[in-house]
């Protein structure tokens, strides 16, 4: 068998050998304690070959060596001390350790196009077949080969590589749902703009909503927008040409009387920041702001996949913010659905007009015992935390706690923010009742405190000790997008916190 080394010279001057490999083995290894697979060769022998088996010091999370016979084998070591790692700590080892080799396997390119790449999972089926899946993503446009999200296709491009676990288990399949909703949510937010339009946002949801049971998916237009008073959510539609689309997804899987748990994302297909345009620099990421209506519709798809036993409503308001020649102008000031007067300071603070209507109307309407919206909403989150964790503002210690463990247990993980009545100065003191802007200081707990207006029994009632619904706000202007590659994600838009958002619904569906 060869080495990675000679491998490489060879392939360089006969590439076509790589098609006569059949299957490829990825193999994680704990280089201390090495164990047998199920896998036809001996990874133990085969990592002791090489130089890092062999080097002073411990070889990293990942390292990962090929070796070409038969069949192409990546041998790719968990690091140091993988034997007394525990929990989450673990199951990250093992993502960044499958992951790394899969991305190994990747690089070989075109010759490997139609292998089946066999897994050893036993270590966590689960964290590794998020790894391996989320590692395979590679989002293009371009045109020298064809790729699966050219919108001009007519029938699906399979895979370049089938990944299948050594051992069929149950919560690698799992693990698989986990990762292809934020596939779907990368994918969606990757999208350009002039493709990703609010109906074409619409489209692709019913097509991927086709055929799975207990999923209804309906699209509304303006007219019952208007009918319904959702007078902030249009005044931001009126600037562009895109028909706006107020999208609703319910998933049927618990009790037919459980009150549910609602979803809101927001759903701006593109931002330029209205008339308060935005800086023409790093602009075209705007199209990515549409990641809380993705990240929570690729999620409550994922649960349908997983048949768990919950209700959930999905609510994504969907348009553009451009500067026409009808757009809110900064001084405006509109009503929204539950009557509070609010003055547009700044029009590039439209994802909380949007979001507001779409939450009272999902408190209201859907009585539900849990809402959570999510929001690529403000640079002050990405100020504070960067692209690491998602900030989470929230009325409830017991949500804040169930979200952090499903944060913490997939690696997408959140920070818990202030929200506090001391920042409401900084937007209630304007003609209006709210200001959609309080200025630079704190700016993303005060675009939560104007959310924290529309959230119906966000307060507890009199005499009593809780309030009657449980909301949080996540905040992913920071963690919307990784600016460079990782183990097992690239230099993309993220699809975060979908991961976690499943994890957390399954345990919500367990109490």
């Amino acid at each position: 068998m060869l080495s990675s080394r000679s491998a490489a010279r060879l392939l360089s001057r006969s590439p076509s050998l790589l098609r006569t490999m059949s299957s490829v083995y990825v193999l994680p290894i704990d280089p201390s304690a090495p164990t047998a697979t199920a896998a036809p060769v001996d990874a133990a022998k085969l990592w002791h070959t090489t130089p890092a088996a062999n080097a002073s010091k411990p070889s990293k999370t990942g390292t990962t060596h090929l070796f070409f016979g038969n069949n192409i084998t990546a041998v790719s070591s968990f690091g140091d001390k993988f034997a007394q790692k525990r929990g989450d700590e673990r199951r990250e080892v093992i993502r960044k350790t499958v992951g790394s080799a899969i991305k190994k396997v990747r690089e070989l390119g075109d010759s490997v196009e139609g292998s089946k790449v066999f897994v050893d999972a036993s270590a966590d089926p689960h964290a590794a077949a998020v790894a391996a899946h989320l590692a395979l993503y590679s989002f293009t446009l371009k045109t020298n080969t064809p790729s699966k999200f050219d919108p001009r296709l007519t029938e699906p491009i399979p895979d370049k590589l089938t990944l299948a676990p050594l051992a069929e288990n149950g919560e690698w399949e799992t693990g698989v749902i986990y990762a292809q909703a934020q596939n779907l949510a990368r994918t969606l937010m990757e999208l350009p703009a002039n493709i990703m339009t609010p109906t074409a946002f619409t489209e692709r949801v019913k097509a991927e909503a086709a055929g799975i049971p207990n999923l209804d998916v309906i699209v509304r237009d303006t007219e019952w927008a208007a009918q319904k008073g959702m007078r902030t959510f249009l005044s931001v539609a009126k600037g562009s040409q895109e028909p706006a689309k107020f999208l609703e997804i319910h998933y049927k899987g618990g009790a037919k009387d459980a009150a549910p748990l609602v979803l809101v994302g927001k759903g701006i297909t593109f931002d330029s920041g209205g008339i308060s345009l935005k800086p023409a620099a790093d602009m075209k990421l705007m199209r990515g702001d549409m990641g809380g209506a993705a990240t929570v519709s690729a999620t409550v798809l994922a649960l349908a996949k997983l048949k768990v036993p919950i209700n959930v409503v999905v609510l994504t308001p969907l348009t553009e913010n451009l500067p026409g020649p009808t757009a809110n102008k900064p001084g405006d000031t509109v009503y929204a659905m539950n009557g509070k007067s609010i003055e547009i300071d700044n029009t590039d603070a439209e994802g909380r007009l949007v979001l507001s209507d779409a939450i009272y109307y999902g408190s209201t309407e859907f009585k539900p015992h849990t809402l959570i919206d999510v929001a690529t909403l403000t640079g002050s989150m990405d100020y504070a935390l960067g692209e690491v964790y998602s900030g989470v503002f929230t009325n409830s210690d017991s949500l804040w706690n169930e979200l952090h463990t499903a944060g913490l247990r997939e690696h997408d993980r959140f920070w818990r923010m202030p929200l506090d009545e001391e920042y409401g100065p900084q937007i209630y003191s304007s003609n209006a009742d709210l200001c959609n802007t309080g200025g630079k200081r704190a700016g993303c707990c005060t675009a939560a405190l104007f959310l924290k207006s529309f959230v119906e029994g966000v307060e507890p009632a009199d005499g009593a000790d809780e309030p009657a619904l449980r909301w949080a706000h996540i905040d992913i202007a920071g963690s919307m997008e990784a600016s460079s590659s990782g183990p097992y994600h690239e230099k993309i838009m993220t699809g975060r916190p979908t991961r976690a958002l499943i994890e957390f619904v399954r345990g919500l569906a367990q109490q």
